[in-house]
């Protein structure tokens, strides 16, 4: 989360004689990261990046409290200026110019005040200019003002007509599936169901809570009286309207990471002092404030040995107070230890020791702790870590010119089988359940190519998600692949290249599988344990395989197995067979093979249509071999192969 902030804004909260230069340097070493600064005039303006955790520092107050505790580390004075708020008025769960239905689920705390007689107008040249320097649009001072106190207090509020409010009466609930409401953008959105809304009387829906108000209770140049509303809404109905309505306004960014319920009145107190300045009107002294749930504050308990022994070095105590009292924490002392008050702000983020000991340590300075290079012997490395491995059989596959490819594990339903997992609040049709396998994805890739002319192979590693009865999903890591307009021997061979490689003895037993061209599929297996599969699709003649990670692991061998080199010369020689079509080459490789003990090796060395020829190597370990030996083992293969499957050799 970016903001941007105006050193003359930020100056008007915190009190510093620090140069702009210098707020950038030491707040990024310690606190929220300074991207950049730009001038504008006389004046800088901060472009700073706020972790998702810390909305607490997404505003002028929020950075203004970090910079008062980092700056005095740096020998630099800072300390924050009150902001003025008005006295006298009084916060009642009711009043008599607003009926009111709250979900306490929905919404933490809800306060409005209703504010008479006001004069809409241009804002002041000091708001006007403040806010463009924030890249806001200034349009009327009802308008400014909610947005000024947004970026200055990281709270934002709305504002209603109060008379377009039918019955003066507000209902906070869940939205109904098909519910319509109209935005002040003028767009017209079909709600799904969850999201928070107001309705009025009339029972139409007068605000889409937490994203953007209803134009049926929009301030107009008409306007007079206003009704000032603050609240903090359930963080997640926010995010999922936001991403389901694609509508990401400041307001839904704020809301969806949890604001601090207790800043609404100080909000609120504010607002009613800038309207009462800028707008002339008056404010009426009872506020509505539905607070359910009032936070209650805790303590952290931290030993002083703890924190030395993890900072590697010892803070005086005086220090550690001088720390933490800036960021709003209240520290009671014993004698080796010291119990921090957690302020309301902080609460999503301060809960052990380790919390408290990281704020000190950010603020003391990361750059002033010990750094000690580590001594003794490198650990070893985990006995069955799978990583080198996996990036073994990803480097054969780049090898032999596969491209390896990254797919999304969320996937539409039309890709998933059986009874895949269903994400409840999915961006998209496209994204909404957990894919099964990897081959619809590979091949949603080759579509994504079909411009290639070039034949060219896909590869994917990655997890599947099966589902399980009552338990989270079985993650399963499958290596896939496509090949598009290779030869099927072509893409068989790097199977075979891939699995000698692993020293993995394998079969490739024919068999029909589902999403395979009937008889284009076979089972790879070693002994009893299958593999994977390897075939054509059913789909644009895509050549597919699919592999286990953990079998394929678990088979494969580091060494293979040791084979002496023989003392005698072996005898090589080809032969070329005319065999039938339709018969299975692999079984007459293994047939030569298998016809007599002395035949060590056979490759398929060429084709040509139903012309193969092998190149069979004839090896005896305790004797040369004569031509005539030869010949009488060749003589009786070729009458076997010529008995099983009619192949001949042409004179």
């Amino acid at each position: 989360m970016d903001i941007l902030i105006p050193d003359s804004w930020l100056k008007s909260i915190i009190k510093t004689n620090a140069k702009p230069e210098d707020i950038a340097k030491y707040l990024s070493l310690s606190g929220p990261s300074v991207e950049k600064t730009t001038q504008e005039g006389k004046d800088t303006i901060y472009s700073i990046e706020i972790t998702t955790n810390r909305v607490d520092s997404a505003s002028i107050l929020g950075v203004a409290r970090e910079i008062s505790a980092i700056l005095p580390r740096f020998n630099l004075k800072a300390s924050l200026l009150p902001i003025k708020v008005p006295k006298g008025l009084h916060f009642v769960s009711n009043v008599d110019y607003l009926n009111t239905k709250i979900d306490n689920k929905l919404c933490y705390r809800f306060a409005a005040v209703l504010i008479k007689n006001v004069n809409i107008k241009e804002s002041p040249l000091w708001m006007k200019e403040r806010l463009e320097k924030v890249g806001i649009r200034p349009l009327n001072n009802i308008v400014d003002i909610s947005n000024y106190l947004m970026i200055e207090l990281g709270q934002p509020m709305h504002t209603f007509d109060y008379d377009k409010i039918k019955g003066a009466k507000m209902i906070l609930r869940e939205s109904k599936r098909g519910e319509q409401i109209t935005t002040l953008d003028g767009k017209s959105h079909i709600l799904k169901g969850g999201d928070i809304v107001i309705e009025d009387a009339s029972s139409k829906l007068i605000d889409l809570a937490g994203i953007m108000g209803g134009d049926l209770s929009a301030v107009d140049e008409k306007t007079k009286n206003v009704l000032l509303f603050v609240q903090t809404y359930n963080p997640v109905n926010i995010r999922r309207t936001s991403m389901y309505l694609s509508k990401r306004t400041e307001a839904a960014v704020y809301f969806e990471k949890g604001l601090d319920p207790e800043l609404v009145s100080f909000s609120l107190k504010r607002g009613i002092s800038l309207f009462e300045q800028i707008t002339g009107g008056k404010a009426q002294k009872n506020v509505l404030d539905i607070y359910s749930n009032p936070y209650k504050p805790y303590k952290v308990k931290v030993n002083l040995e703890f924190l030395y022994k993890r900072l590697g070095l010892i803070i005086t105590p005086k220090t550690i107070t001088q720390i933490l009292n800036p960021l709003g924490f209240d520290l009671t002392w014993q004698k080796d230890s010291f119990a921090a008050k957690v302020p309301s702000w902080r609460a999503k983020d301060i809960k052990i020791p380790e919390d408290i000991l990281e704020e000190v340590a950010r603020i003391y300075g990361y750059h002033k702790l010990p750094s000690n290079l580590m001594t003794g012997l490198l650990p070893d490395k985990l006995p069955d870590a799978p990583f080198d491995f996996e990036l073994k059989v990803k480097n054969l596959l780049k090898g032999w010119g596969l491209i390896e490819v990254y797919s999304s594990s969320l996937v539409p339903k039309e890709f998933t089988e059986g009874n895949a997992l269903k994400l409840k609040n999915p961006l998209g049709n496209e994204s909404e359940y957990l894919r099964t396998n990897l081959r619809e994805s590979l091949i949603s890739v080759v579509n994504e190519n079909l411009g290639e002319k070039e034949p060219f192979g896909l590869f994917e590693m990655a997890n599947v998600y099966l589902p399980q009865k009552n338990q989270l999903p079985d993650e399963k890591m499958i290596l896939a692949g496509v090949f598009k307009d290779f030869t099927y021997r072509r893409a068989k061979g790097i199977m075979e290249s891939l699995l000698n490689s692993l020293n993995i003895n394998a079969d490739y037993i024919p068999e029909d599988l589902n999403h395979f061209k009937p008889s284009h599929s076979v089972t790879i297996t070693n002994g009893k344990i299958k593999l994977g599969k390897f075939g054509i699709l059913n789909t644009k003649n895509l050549i597919y395989f699919e592999f286990p990670v953990d079998i394929l692991r678990a088979t494969s061998k580091i060494l293979g197995s040791y084979k002496p080199i023989p003392k005698y010369p072996s005898q090589i020689e080809d032969i070329t067979l005319f065999i039938p079509s339709k018969t299975k080459i692999g079984e007459v490789i293994k047939t030569i093979k298998t016809s007599n003990k002395i035949i060590d090796e056979v490759v398929l060395r060429d084709i040509y249509k139903d012309s193969y020829t092998f190149r069979v190597s004839y090896q005896d370990l305790q004797k040369t071999l004569t031509d005539k030996e030869v010949e009488k083992v060749r003589n009786e293969l070729l009458e076997k192969l010529k008995n099983k499957f009619g192949a001949y050799q042409k004179n």
